[in-house]
């Protein structure tokens, strides 16, 4: 799991790795901005055989090679992001963390319930990377687009992806251990265009599928705050991409960060991973049991997030949380 890291060495960061960081952390966000433009003229260049047939193959290579390959989980590479969590500040306390980790070791699973969303979760990844490479085999799941648009398929792809429909994620949870073990982002796409360095929104009271799910499967639930998501960068709420993204379920957007440039702020990042929430396996869950176990959820979530909002950077200080 993510090693609790509380107070360790957040002012020991040599320029050199603040900036390997920042790069490390722009390769993302840089994906983001240029791939769908370059998919999109490299289709036009190759129907349009522009400027000649041979040119327009040479610019569309990094397009078919990406189509042929599909998504991969790169533990290897992901550990050689390291200069991140420093460029971030990165910190991490897991509670009951011996125990969680017993637990997977004799194969018991959960689903690990992740908010706020954030324009792109640097938290997220930044606690992937700091893991034991053992856990970066946990899959997260995210929608199906993202896992056949090109290049960013294979950008994201190396933390471990997998489809977010609820027929996959079944199947997923049926495996024991940390195979079985996912990673959901309750608010998805809706909660990236709540975005905000002045206040803290979760798109949460209708998000209720993952209760259902935990409850058909028996699979306990782990509430996870990412504190930092949302201020990384900022995002156009609205206009023709933004209703892009939401109908797609992809980040097309326009974004900024540091120096109004898509290079993330290096706001202070902290990840807290809240008590284990214990989840019975009913097989047809009714309405009212699951609002019983979602209020608990959303109970344990105010309570990590005024816990912790203290040791999550100036930011917070006088944040408030607010449930939609």
């Amino acid at each position: 799991m993510c090693k609790s890291t509380a107070g360790e060495g957040k002012d020991s960061v040599s320029f050199t790795r603040w900036c390997v960081g920042m790069f490390c952390g722009s390769i993302f966000t840089l994906a983001y901005i240029l791939a769908p433009p370059y998919v999109f003229s490299s289709i036009l260049a190759l129907a349009l055989r522009y400027p000649d047939g041979n040119k327009a193959f040479l610019y569309a290579i990094p397009l078919i090679a990406s189509i042929l390959t599909p998504a991969r989980g790169m533990p290897k590479v992901v550990g050689l992001l390291k200069p991140m969590l420093s460029y971030f500040k990165f910190e991490c306390i897991t509670e009951n963390e011996e125990n969680l980790e017993a637990n997977l070791a004799k194969g018991k699973n959960y689903i690990f319930a992740c908010q706020p969303h954030g324009v792109i979760s640097f938290c997220g990844m930044c606690s992937s990377v700091h893991r034991d490479p053992k856990y970066r085999r946990i899959q997260t799941a995210v929608a199906s687009s993202l896992l056949k648009f090109p290049i960013l398929k294979n950008v994201m792809g190396i933390f471990s992806l997998t489809d977010a429909s609820s027929s996959n994620l079944r199947k997923v949870l049926k495996r024991p251990g940390i195979e079985g073990s996912v990673v959901i982002y309750i608010g998805g796409m809706a909660e990236l265009f709540k975005c905000c360095r002045t206040e803290e929104r979760l798109f949460l009271s209708q998000r209720k599928g993952f209760i259902k799910l935990a409850l058909r499967e028996g699979v306990d639930i782990v509430p996870i705050y990412l504190f930092g998501n949302t201020s990384c960068l900022s995002v156009m709420k609205h206009g023709p991409l933004a209703r892009m993204s939401r109908r797609l379920k992809l980040s097309f957007t326009l974004f900024w960060g540091k120096w109004f440039l898509p290079i993330p702020r290096d706001d202070n990042l902290l990840y807290v991973a809240g008590k284990a929430i214990e989840i019975p396996k009913i097989a047809e869950p009714s309405q009212e049991e699951i609002d019983i176990y979602h209020k608990k959820y959303v109970d344990e979530v105010v309570r990590i997030f005024n816990t912790y909002k203290s040791q999550a950077g100036k930011l917070y200080e006088e944040k408030s949380l607010f449930i939609d």
